[in-house]
């Protein structure tokens, strides 16, 4: 159905894709594989026609085409999921859904229309969406389904779908390979970037892995292990089980005591939460997304304003402080979503680098920058993280996901923090990047620092965890030695059940 042949593009001197032959068969699900900044994204850009390839050829049901925009895509039958959302938050579910299209009444225009078309897709699909929503108003997975229904609608021959199970929730990934699976019965092909080795090896029938913008090798699922894969993306063996040695906690760095914090409804989204964390060790938070871990990370702080109760960090109270003062009391943040809530988009790597710090010497004196200082600490973390850019004055909205994660992960942890909140750490990150993520933290905890870990994959949370909490509707059920972990017992407590007897 699909070949690119010869396909290469550079971004200021970057090389992004070298000369990438790829192809996709009629009614195969083929999975795009790579680390992040790998080149998955570009190739699939430069199909979709948002950008223009350097050199190569492509060719469409075996005719050599060129593809200028978007809508010259669609219009041959290719359709795409971002891997960022392109929705518009104050525009309700309908309105995004004929963005792009032409209204059967023009001038005007027909909202009913839409809203049946995508009754008939939530239907066939067994997605429930409503149309009259407005989008600000739906947690992440469902916007993330939108966007799918909306690349459906357009009744495409190719979907091309770019890392998109980074916002579901199992439940919801499990329903996105149902409908896969659907598409390609019917003769679709679909197109599956990712850089998780699960999901290719549970939907897909072929894979290609790309290697800083080269293609290593295309290989059957079936001849094919998730070791093999990981080997091909980053070039070596991954360690997939990290060692944890025993914590050997010291002194009660975080306390929390019966905090909460009411939603604008007056509704209590966080019910008297009471935790510890001490010197040298993780706490992990394991619940079901929305049960308020994220009002609790923002609480700790200082971006949620609690209603009642107190926080503690090394023994001075933070219940009221603002983020900046709460930051100088030696706390590291890593949210969920960095592009979003932890850089500045349209600002360089090296001014990234500084935010939270920018005012304080080494980077400023006298309130005036030193660009060199400020230089000099930006290779610094580049070097040590291994950030995948060319130089520090690269745009941060240029660095794939994963670099961008590094990046955020490298800024906090420079600071010599006593307490670290990491929230979704590895959401997006390859596996090369994600053991790195996990060895820094445990490297971090060896050195003493205190860390509460937030996660919605249940097996990061065990994986690096020495004690772990069950959060359930905005309260703390149970504190449990990682070492003692019932899967069954902890999934049931998650889900809301109470704590069996001993």
């Amino acid at each position: 159905m699909l070949r690119m042949s010869g396909i290469s593009k550079k971004f200021a001197g970057v090389v992004a894709n070298d000369h990438i032959d790829f192809e996709i068969k009629e009614g195969e699900v083929h999975s795009l594989l790579g680390e992040n900044g790998s080149g998955k994204s570009t190739l699939m850009k430069i199909l979709y026609g948002i950008y223009r390839a350097d050199e190569g050829r492509l060719f469409w049901k075996g005719e050599e085409i060129r593809i200028q925009s978007p809508n010259d895509a669609i219009a041959r039958g290719i359709a795409m999921v971002h891997q960022h959302l392109t929705l518009i938050p104050i525009f309700s579910v309908a309105e995004n859904f004929i963005l792009g299209r032409r209204s059967p009444r023009e001038p005007f225009l027909d909202m009913q229309a839409a809203a049946a078309v995508m009754e008939k897709l939530s239907q066939e699909f067994d997605i429930s969406i409503d149309p009259w929503a407005r989008v600000s108003q739906l947690d992440a997975g469902t916007q993330q389904w939108l966007e799918i229904i909306r690349a459906l609608s357009w009744g495409a021959d190719l979907l091309i779908l770019d890392e998109p199970t980074s916002l579901l929730t199992p439940q919801e990934t499990e329903r996105l390979f149902h409908t896969i699976d659907l598409l390609a019965k019917r003769g679709k092909s679909v197109c599956f970037v990712t850089h998780k080795l699960n999901e290719t090896m549970r939907i897909c029938n072929r894979v290609t892995v790309l290697r800083r913008g080269k293609v290593v090798g295309t290989v059957d699922v079936c001849d094919t292990g998730e070791r093999e894969l990981a080997r091909m993306m980053v070039g070596r063996d991954i360690q997939f089980h990290i060692d944890r040695p025993p914590a050997k906690p010291k002194n009660v760095v975080l306390k929390v005591d019966r905090v909460q914090v009411n939603a604008k409804d007056k509704r209590p989204v966080l019910k008297g939460v009471s935790l510890e964390i001490r010197e040298g060790e993780i706490l992990g938070i394991a619940g079901v997304t929305g049960n308020g871990q994220t009002e609790l990370a923002r609480a700790l702080t200082g971006l949620q304003p609690i209603d009642s109760g107190n926080i503690w960090i090394s023994d001075e109270k933070t219940s009221r402080l603002l983020p900046k003062q709460v930051a100088q009391k030696g706390v590291a943040y890593i949210p969920d979503q960095p592009w979003q809530k932890a850089a500045l988009a349209n600002f360089s790597l090296e001014q990234n680098s500084i935010l939270r710090v920018h005012w304080q010497e080494p980077f400023a004196k006298w309130g005036v920058f030193r660009p060199s200082e400020i230089s000099r600490h930006a290779r610094s973390l580049i070097e040590n993280y291994d950030i995948r850019t060319p130089h520090g004055q690269m745009l941060a909205k240029n660095l794939s996901g994963g670099n961008l994660q590094k990046l955020v992960l490298a800024r906090e942890l420079s600071r010599n923090p006593k307490l670290i909140i990491a929230v979704n750490p590895t959401a997006g990150l390859d596996v090369g990047a994600k053991e790195f993520v996990y060895k820094t933290l445990l490297e971090e905890r060896n050195k003493g620092r205190a860390i509460l870990l937030i996660s919605a994959d249940l097996d990061e949370v065990i994986e690096l965890s020495d004690r772990i909490a069950v959060i359930y509707a905005g309260g703390i059920s149970r504190i449990i030695s990682a070492d003692k972990v019932d899967l069954e017992e902890l999934g049931f407590m998650m889900a809301g059940g109470k704590q069996k007897k001993s």
